[in-house]
């Protein structure tokens, strides 16, 4: 089921839409990283094409951290 989410970047609200299990696997590799889910989602939202939007920019960040870690 998607749902949407709300984070702040750079000190803007912002919301997102995404599937469960991506989010929960969002917060796994954050954890795994050490780092606050906000902070990685801040520095995929930085190195994403501006033309793509952060939702996709999230699946895509996943799906590329589970595809190295096998």
């Amino acid at each position: 089921m998607i749902r949407k989410h709300s984070t702040t970047l750079r000190g803007h609200r912002t919301s997102l839409s995404l599937e469960d299990v991506f989010w929960d696997e969002l917060k796994t590799i954050a954890a795994s990283r050490k780092m606050a889910l906000a902070a990685l989602i801040a520095e995929i939202d930085s190195a994403r094409d501006p033309a793509g939007n952060l939702s996709s920019a999230l699946r895509i960040y996943i799906f590329n951290w589970l595809k190295s870690s096998r």
